[in-house]
């Protein structure tokens, strides 16, 4: 914790002497929040948490894809992270006294298994691998440079603002990934 003449005014997550939170958590709620909005501390990398995240949602995507859920309750599971998100990164971004904080990566988490509803990630076939990469790769140039409209999602208020732009970035990942690997299967030698 950072003081200032017995004031407290931030804690230094990073061991870097920056502020990273603006308010103390004040309760378990506020905790839990933090813990989970920084994806257990990915976040908290000081350089491409975004990334570092997206790593972690690559990890959920694959974890549902071998749950044997049908496609019906992949897609609720997801909502509910995406419902779930909204608070988590709202409560999180308040503590951090941002808009949208580096340090949350929830909603590059909760985004990333999006990306791979249309192209399923089993690693039996031969399209494992390159879907993964190509999945993840879209997705990072998609959250990163903010088409129209993604940029414009991110106006919204609260965690809203804060999952909803990925949602769109994961939208714009899954049609180029399965354009990518379309492509892929047609050039491929047989």
């Amino acid at each position: 914790m950072i003081w200032n003449g017995g004031e407290y005014i931030g804690v230094d997550l990073r061991g870097t002497g920056e502020r990273i939170l603006r308010a103390r958590p004040q309760n378990f709620g506020d905790w839990v929040s933090l813990v989970l909005a920084t994806g257990f501390g990915v976040g908290l990398i000081p350089v491409m948490p975004g990334t570092f995240g997206s790593v972690l949602g690559l990890w959920l995507a694959w974890t549902l894809e071998l749950s044997g859920w049908p496609i019906g309750l992949r897609i609720a599971a997801e909502a509910a992270i995406f419902l779930a998100g909204i608070p988590i990164c709202g409560r999180a971004a308040r503590l951090f006294g941002q808009t949208d904080p580096g340090s949350v990566v929830f909603d590059e988490i909760a985004a990333m298994p999006l990306v791979f509803l249309s192209v399923p990630l089993v690693f039996s076939t031969s399209l494992a691998l390159p879907a993964a990469v190509l999945g993840f790769i879209w997705f990072r140039v998609f959250d990163i440079a903010k088409p129209w409209p993604v940029h414009r999602l991110e106006r919204a208020k609260g965690g809203l603002g804060i999952m909803i732009d990925d949602v769109a970035a994961a939208a714009y990942a899954a049609a180029a990934l399965w354009l990518s690997l379309v492509i892929w299967m047609h050039f491929a030698p047989r």
